[in-house]
């Protein structure tokens, strides 16, 4: 199979079971996040062998945020999370062959962090009190659109670098055209709720927001695999790479999305 016959098929797949379990919410939900957060953290312990990240303090660490983001919020979700500390710290301590603490409890919290507030995040979005499922979906939507229409317009007319060190197929025009879909969706999608949600100004901004967070999403991660040398976080996904390859974006966009939302006055 091609690779872009791979990247057909997962797309075909995987969109409308994605997007089915975000429609339905609750643990639903929860169970798909839970499996991308343990198949991600796994791509990352992996990827970041280099450093003796501690493996089952960034598994629980994970773990916890979801569960404390699915069950009590935002304040569980970091409480969660920050448990990965104490666990990296003990596990370090009784590691046979120990690294530097710095790289392997700095690597570990890097990886919680990273994956476990990422994800609890897309929880805390569709478990918003107004609109929660038509949010998640918007900002699932931009995230999509602007990355398909980067890649699109990136491949047809690219010429200038974005960020040639660290994604050197990245360009400006990428950028800008992902750009204009990303807030045009974010447009269109909450365009029936001006009157009662957010106003087209703050639809605007959110769009913009969340396209911008998901570019900085996409360079980190492309920075993690610049430094540990890899091309790809794994290759459950074929053509798409890994589980943080398709990720990568919404990480960062979900808690952009989700602190904007409560700074416009809705929760």
């Amino acid at each position: 199979m091609t690779n872009l016959a791979s990247r057909i098929l997962v797309v075909a797949v995987g969109l409308p079971v994605v997007l089915g379990l975000v429609w339905l919410g609750g643990w639903w939900l929860f169970a798909l996040v839970a499996v991308a957060g343990v198949v991600g953290t796994h791509e990352f312990v992996t990827m970041a062998r280099p450093l003796r990240p501690l493996a089952p303090a960034a598994y629980a660490g994970v773990v916890l945020a979801l569960v404390g983001a699915r069950s009590g919020g935002v304040v569980w979700m970091l409480a969660g999370f920050l448990a990965t500390f104490v666990l990296g710290f003990l596990l370090n301590g009784l590691a046979k062959t120990r690294a530097p603490s710095t790289a392997a409890i700095g690597s570990t919290v890097l990886g919680a962090a990273w994956i476990g507030l990422g994800l609890g995040h897309i929880l805390l979005l569709r478990q918003l009190h107004q609109e929660p499922r038509l949010i998640a979906f918007t900002v699932l939507l931009t995230v999509w659109a602007a990355d398909t229409l980067a890649y699109a317009v990136g491949r047809l007319v690219g010429r200038h670098k974005l960020a040639p060190r660290l994604s050197p197929g990245k360009t400006w025009e990428g950028f800008v055209g992902g750009a204009v879909a990303g807030v045009f969706v974010s447009f269109v999608a909450l365009y029936d709720t001006r009157s009662e949600y957010l106003a087209l100004w703050q639809a605007v901004v959110l769009g913009a927001t969340v396209v911008l967070a998901a570019v900085a999403g996409d360079l980190f991660e492309s920075a993690l695999k610049r430094d540990m040398e890899v091309k790809d976080t794994g290759r459950l996904l074929g053509g798409h790479g890994g589980v943080l390859d398709r990720v990568d974006a919404l990480l960062f966009a979900g808690a952009a999305a989700y602190y904007l939302v409560l700074a416009f006055g809705y929760a």
